[in-house]
C-alpha cells in the first residue's frame, strides 16, 4: 500500500460497518444501537470523504502488472460524484430511521445500505479501468439486497431481473476492457484519454466496435435503451430510500462509466464524427422520448418516477456524447440536479405510501388536505425536473440545448433540443397533474372520505421531511445561484476537451 491513507478511509469504514451491522446480533436486538451506529457512520462518512477531497493525491492498494493495478486516486469528476453520493446517503439514510420502522429486518437494510456506500465512494475515486470494473461489480452484487429486501415473489423477480440485467451489461463492458487492454498504453484514467496503438485515423473497426459495446453495457446501468427493463420493475417492489438511492445515485454510476471511459480512456477526439457518437446520440434521445411516454402511461407512481428515471438519465448521456464543453457542462450539472430531485420525488412517494398506503395516482384527490408541506415539496422538485425557471432543471437542460445546437452533429443537433423540449412536456404531463388534484381535487371531492380514514393533517414525522425539505432546497436553489457549480464543471470540462 503506497500513498495517501485518507482515500482508504470513506471506503473502508462504511464497509465494515455494514459488515457488523449483518453480522453482530445486537444490533438486531437493540434498534437505538442500531440508529446510532447507523447515524455515526454515515455522519463519518461525509466527512472522511470530504478529508480525502480537500488531502486528495493517490493509494495504490495492490499492484500485479504494469497494466492491472487497484489504486484510488482524487481528480475533479470524482470529487463531484463522491461529495455527491455521501451527502445525499446521509439525507436519505436519516429518512429510512422513520421510513423503515415499517419494514421487516431493517437490519440488513441498514447493513447493505452502508456497504453500498462504502463501494460507491471506491467507484467514484477509482484511479483506472481495471479498479473501477471491480467496483461497478461489487455495487452490483451489494445493491442487489436492497431491491429484494422485501422477499417477496415481486422482489424476488425484480431482484434477478437486475441482476440478469447488470450481468449482461457488465459482460458486454468487459470485452471491451479486454479490448483496450490489447492496444492501450495505460488504463489509468487521463484527462482527454490515453495513447493507444490504433490507425493514424483512430478510426479501426474493431476499436469502434468494442466502445460501442462497452456504451451499451455502462449504460445498462443508467437505463438506457435496450437494457433498460430492469429500473421499472425493480423500483416498486424495493422500500422507498432504495428506491431513491437506485434512482437518483447508482444509475449515475453507469453515467461516471461513460464518462471515463469516452473522456479519461478513449478520448472524445477519437470518437467524434464517428458511426458510435450517431448510435450513442440515437439510443441516448430514443431513450429520452420512450421513457417519458411510458411515464405518462403509468398509473403507479414509483413505476412512474422509474420511468421518468429511464428518460432523465439519458439527458445526462446526451450531453456527454455531443463531446464538447457546453454540453458536457450540461450533462455534469444534471447528475447533480437530477440525484437531488430524483431522491426529493421518491422520499415523497415513499412517504405517502407511509402514511397513506396509496400507491397509485388516481387515489391521490385531496392528498394536499392530508400532508400539504410534503405535497409543496413534491411540486417544486417536479418543477425542477421540468425545467421551470429559476428552478436547477432549466439551468442544466439549457447547456444541453446550446450545446446540442452549437455542435454540429448535424441532425442531432437540431433534434436533441426537440426531442428534450417534448420530454418536458410529457414531464409536467405526469408529475404536476397530481399536485394539482392533490390541491384542488375539484368541488365534488368527498372531505369526509379522509376524515373517516383519520388521515387529515397527518405530515411525515420530522426524520422524513429534514431530508424532504433539504433536498427540495437544494434543487431550487441550485437553479438561482448556479454559479459557483457551473464554474467548477467548466474547469473540469477544460482538462478533458
Amino acid at each position: 500500500m503506497d500513498g495517501n491513507v485518507i482515500l482508504l478511509l470513506p471506503v473502508l469504514i462504511p464497509i465494515v460497518m455494514g459488515s457488523l451491522v449483518l453480522t453482530v446480533k445486537g444490533f438486531r436486538k437493540n434498534r437505538n444501537v442500531l440508529i446510532a451506529a447507523v447515524a455515526g457512520t454515515l455522519a463519518a462518512g461525509v466527512l472522511l470523504t470530504w478529508a480525502a477531497l480537500l488531502t486528495g493525491g493517490r493509494l495504490t492498494l495492490w499492484q500485479m502488472t504494469e497494466h492491472i493495478t487497484v489504486a484510488l486516486a482524487v481528480d475533479g469528476v470524482g470529487r463531484l460524484f463522491a461529495a455527491l453520493t455521501s451527502g445525499i446517503w446521509l439525507l436519505v439514510g436519516i429518512y429510512s430511521f422513520s421510513y423503515m420502522t415499517h419494514e421487516k429486518d431493517e437490519f440488513r437494510f441498514f447493513g447493505f445500505y452502508l456497504i453500498v456506500l462504502g463501494v460507491l465512494i471506491a467507484l467514484d475515486f477509482s484511479a483506472n479501468l481495471v479498479t473501477f470494473y471491480v467496483c461497478y461489480e461489487m455495487m452490483t452484487l451489494t445493491s442487489l439486497p436492497l431491491v429484494l429486501h422485501e422477499m417477496t415473489k415481486e422482489a424476488v423477480m425484480a431482484g434477478l431481473k437486475y441482476l440478469f440485467y447488470s450481468v449482461a451489461g457488465a459482460f458486454l463492458a468487459l470485452f471491451g476492457i479486454f479490448y483496450l487492454y490489447s492496444v492501450a498504453e495505460s488504463l489509468t484514467f487521463t484527462p482527454g484519454g490515453v495513447a493507444m496503438g490504433l490507425p493514424a485515423n483512430g478510426h479501426d473497426g474493431l476499436f469502434l466496435g468494442a466502445v460501442c459495446c462497452m456504451l451499451v453495457g455502462f449504460g445498462t446501468k443508467a437505463g438506457m435503451f435496450p437494457l433498460h427493463g430492469w429500473l421499472p420493475t425493480a423500483h416498486p417492489v424495493a422500500p422507498a430510500p432504495a428506491s431513491a438511492v437506485l434512482s437518483g445515485l447508482i444509475t449515475k454510476s453507469g453515467v461516471l462509466a461513460l464518462i471515463r471511459v469516452a473522456y479519461y480512456i478513449v478520448g472524445p477526439d477519437r470518437l467524434r464524427g464517428t458511426w458510435v457518437q450517431d448510435v450513442w446520440m440515437f439510443l441516448a434521445l430514443l431513450t429520452v422520448f420512450m421513457g417519458s411516454m411510458l411515464a405518462y402511461k403509468e398509473p403507479v407512481l414509483k413505476k412512474r418516477l422509474a420511468y421518468s428515471t429511464v428518460s432523465q438519465v439519458s439527458y445526462i448521456i446526451f450531453g456527454l456524447g455531443l463531446f464538447n464543453g457546453t454540453g458536457f457542462v450540461g450533462a455534469l450539472s444534471h447528475v447533480v440536479f437530477h440525484s437531488l430531485v430524483k431522491n426529493g420525488l421518491f422520499l415523497a412517494a415513499g412517504a405517502v405510501i407511509f402514511k397513506t398506503g396509496w400507491t397509485r395516482t388516481s387515489e391521490m384527490d385531496g392528498l394536499g388536505r392530508v400532508m400539504p408541506v410534503m405535497l409543496g415539496c413534491y411540486t417544486l422538485v417536479s418543477l425542477a425536473l421540468i425545467g421551470i425557471p429559476p428552478a436547477s432543471g432549466f439551468v442544466s437542460k439549457w447547456y444541453l440545448a446550446t450545446g446540442a445546437l452549437a455542435s454540429g452533429t448535424g441532425v442531432w443537433s437540431w433534434l436533441g433540443p426537440v426531442i428534450l423540449l417534448i420530454s418536458a412536456l410529457l414531464t409536467a404531463g405526469y408529475l404536476l397533474p397530481l399536485a394539482i388534484r392533490g390541491f384542488f381535487p375539484g368541488a365534488d371531492f368527498d372531505e369526509g372520505e379522509i376524515r373517516a380514514r383519520g388521515l387529515a393533517g397527518q405530515e411525515p414525522s420530522w426524520l422524513m421531511m429534514v431530508p424532504m425539505l433539504a433536498l427540495t432546497a437544494g434543487a431550487i436553489l441550485f437553479g438561482c445561484f448556479p454559479g459557483p457549480l457551473i464554474s467548477m464543471l467548466k474547469s473540469i470540462a477544460a482538462t478533458v476537451l
